[in-house]
């Protein structure tokens, strides 16, 4: 494993394994199901599945109560959130340290491999490669994100004021790795298919194209601690130094009084996202 590396605003940014894995969204059951139906494995009893860069197992967990009873192997190189997941001991789960572009695992041990809020971090010709190598033939690769409307492409709009608030922080706080939102990630499967076509002597690993893509939108309801407490899980946040940090508390606190904010009964916020789906298949 040491060939390869963590960024290091990914190390420091999500050290804080436990309160990232109670503040972040979890995925809508209905996106799980149909994520798993264009994988080709939903219903299919028993199916091997690498969860890739699976942080603290938030997809894990939903996918080891399946009624399938899949066998899974989760590959994580972030220490803290690897021991997070490893505490929660999920049924028919293997836990394994390792990196996208090398992962402890069998040549086409895989019914489907997914990366569920991760792919942008390791959008690479490595990576594809080796996802190839432990899917089946004519397996699926699968990527699955939980995105607010604050956290969207810079073209997506937003649903309320306060939301285009903190997403204007996120655009001023940019650190220049990449994130789901800049869509460069699909450049890493257009990428593949370039260089087959450009050299004549090199096979390299295919995935079909175009990606499948589907999104499913959800509104969940969190008190203002809870948003900021949300807000905090991004690494880009979490890296600010400890007084600017206090800023941008400040500022997200806020946005959250205006008077435009929707509430429930409970004080609670509407919080607006989709969960983004894509997948492609080994070829």
């Amino acid at each position: 494993m040491s060939n390869f590396a963590l960024p290091s605003a990914a190390q420091t940014g999500f050290s804080n394994a436990p309160s990232y894995d109670a503040y972040r969204q979890s995925y809508p059951p209905a996106s799980i199901n149909t994520l798993l139906a264009h994988l080709g494995i939903y219903g299919q009893k028993g199916a091997r599945v690498v969860d890739l860069g699976c942080g603290t197992g938030k997809f894990t967990g939903p996918l080891s109560l399946r009624p399938e009873e899949y066998e899974i192997i989760a590959v994580e190189p972030h220490e803290g959130m690897r021991r997070t997941l490893e505490e929660k001991v999920l049924k028919g789960v293997r836990v394994m340290e390792g990196y996208a572009e090398g992962m402890v695992v069998e040549e086409g041990w895989a019914d489907a491999c997914v990366a569920a809020q991760a792919f942008h971090w390791f959008a690479t010709d490595e990576a594809l490669k080796e996802i190839h190598r432990v899917l089946r033939p004519g397996a699926v690769f699968g990527m699955i994100w939980n995105i607010e409307d604050f956290n969207g492409a810079k073209a997506w709009e937003t649903t309320s004021k306060w939301e285009q608030e903190l997403k204007d922080i996120i655009l001023e706080t940019n650190d220049g790795l990449p994130r789901f939102r800049d869509m460069k990630w699909k450049e890493a499967f257009e990428s593949q298919q370039q260089k087959t076509l450009l050299t004549l002597y090199t096979t390299y690993p295919k995935f079909s194209l175009p990606l499948g893509e589907e999104t499913i939108k959800w509104t969940v309801w969190l008190g203002d601690d809870a948003i900021w407490a949300r807000f905090l899980t991004f690494s880009q946040i979490a890296n600010q130094e400890d007084e600017e940090k206090e800023k941008i508390k400040q500022r997200v606190m806020k946005s959250l009084k205006d008077e435009s904010t929707e509430r429930n009964e409970k004080g609670e916020i509407a919080v607006h996202g989709v969960t983004y789906l894509a997948w492609t298949s080994r070829v």
